[in-house]
């Protein structure tokens, strides 16, 4: 890393004692949260979360420590053309909200794999839940790596705490406020640190337009006039072509989003189905205009440093935290490490209360009403803690960040199959070979994989970007054809009035 963090003119102590409280805060809050706690209250919050809390709680749910630092550094790179992912994302959220949505509370689901086993059988419904849990554990341990990693550099190198236990005390504190209420307790904590990573990104906007003499209307119009906000890419064989960045938008909201545990456990809250497509139109225009406070200040930032001529790292992510941590005052780095702690952890903990969920609905079928699986679910949830913390001081031993990269990358693929079980069982009636699922499930990323790689030399210059979900999610698909059944077999009537 490139940032001098020893500019930051605040004590050790006093940025510890922040940090503490702030953790301290999410404690109270799920103590709070989980007066007369019961199982069913961990799995579903009992359905009763309001639309608009949990709208505003998956903002900071889907900024994760990586994005967050991530998206304005990008700027530099690729000016606006990412806001083409983002229209592609609110239209992918409108999908969800016609076509899933109604489908996963129709058939009252706790986990949303479920549907995969009354759909195509059990072998279905575990693949899923495997390429899930896979997913969740090796992303949210490689988020978390690196915000440890920050707060690792930046203090408690400097009173002596080794990684590993500001690891084990990081996702302890996580655990504590989350395994009494799980998801209703979710619910409160994402809206509460919502609020710490747009008040970080507003006051940083505030600081760079004060360094820059503007106000937020002419500091709107600074950013429209200049050739970093260049959103059109029509260059067929760019990774950001406009038409490709919208349509992989959409496929990366669908397979991301939509058939994903760790965000929909949180929309099957609410009250009713009405509630919960409110939540998700609201939550589209939020997640929207909160892309482009983020773009904007990766605009700023970028102007910022060439005004003052300031030479920024030769990696973009670490521009946003480079600057804020060295040149905007104490307040602004505070408030920089608290918003993407509070990014990372909002990832990481429903995280792991979605893993927990998975595995104790889909692999060890556990009734969520059943008082006497709480101690079941209570071992998998710290089981699954301990397995992150291993995941994470692994990458810290690996040393490697190429290597870790792309593992990140990796956990990319497995959402193909996903996209590939869904889309063939909600447009087609042909019923599969289940024993072959997990066959075709594992076929298909590793294709696309190779695809990726030599797309350039395969097919006249063509590189993928985010798009490569598609291909991986169509191969799935195709492969599903080829272990259908010759001979029709009706589907459930569940599955038909879905």
């Amino acid at each position: 890393m490139s940032w001098n963090l020893k500019q930051l003119s605040v004590s050790t102590s006093v940025v510890l004692a922040i940090l503490l409280s702030y953790f301290l805060l999410l404690i109270l809050v799920g103590f709070v949260t989980t007066r007369k706690a019961n199982s069913e209250m961990f799995f579903t919050a009992n359905r009763n979360s309001p639309w608009y809390l949990v709208a505003f709680g998956m903002i900071g749910t889907t900024l994760s420590g990586v994005t967050f630092i991530s998206i304005p550094g990008e700027v530099g790179n690729t000016h606006w053309t990412y806001l083409a992912v983002v229209a592609g994302n609110c239209v992918g959220y409108i999908v969800i909200a016609l076509v899933l949505l109604p489908l996963y509370y129709k058939q009252n689901l706790v986990s949303i794999y479920s549907w995969l086993g009354s759909r195509f059988g059990e072998k279905a419904r575990l693949t899923g839940s495997f390429f899930f849990i896979v997913s969740q554990l090796v992303g949210a341990s490689f988020r978390l790596f690196l915000v440890v990693g920050v707060l690792q550099l930046a203090f408690f190198d400097a009173v002596g705490i080794p990684f590993p236990v500001t690891v084990f005390v990081t996702i302890a504190f996580v655990w504590i406020y989350t395994v009494r209420g799980g998801i209703k307790t979710i619910v409160w904590t994402d809206a509460l640190q919502t609020i710490c990573i747009l008040v970080s990104v507003g006051l940083t906007i505030a600081v760079v337009n004060k360094a820059l003499e503007l106000d937020f209307s002419s500091a709107v119009a600074a950013v429209k006039e200049s050739p970093l906000s260049r959103v059109f890419d029509f260059d067929w064989r760019s990774g950001q072509n406009t038409v490709k960045q919208f349509l992989a938008g959409i496929a990366i909201t669908v397979s991301l989003n939509g058939l994903d545990q760790n965000m929909m456990q949180k929309n099957l809250t609410c009250r009713s189905l009405r509630d919960c497509k409110t939540n998700m139109f609201t939550f589209s225009f939020l997640f929207l205009v909160t892309n482009l406070l983020f773009l904007m200040l990766g605009a700023l930032l970028y102007m910022y440093a060439e005004r003052e001529g300031i030479v920024l790292p030769g990696k973009s992510d670490d521009v946003f935290p480079f600057l804020s941590l060295n040149y905007f005052g104490t307040a602004a780095g505070i408030f920089f490490l608290l918003g993407i702690t509070a990014a990372a952890y909002s990832s990481v903990d429903s995280s792991l209360t979605s893993l927990t969920t998975s595995f104790c609905i889909d692999f060890l079928k556990i009734d969520p009403r059943n008082k006497r699986d709480k101690r079941k679910r209570m071992g998998v949830h710290v089981v699954f803690s301990l397995l992150m913390i291993f995941v994470v001081v692994l990458f810290r031993e690996l040393n490697n960040s190429s290597v870790i990269s792309a593992l990140f990358k990796a956990v990319g693929y497995t959402y193909g199959p996903l996209l590939g079980l869904f889309a063939f069982g909600l447009t087609t009636r042909c019923q599969v070979r289940e024993k072959y699922i997990p066959l075709v499930c594992l076929i298909s990323p590793v294709l696309s994989y190779v695809v990726n790689c030599y797309s350039e030399e395969l097919l006249f210059g063509y590189k993928f970007g985010f798009e490569i979900l598609l291909l991986n999610g169509l191969l799935c698909y195709l492969g599903l054809l080829l272990i259908r059944e010759k001979r029709h077999k009706s589907m459930p009537v569940t599955t038909l009035k879905a």
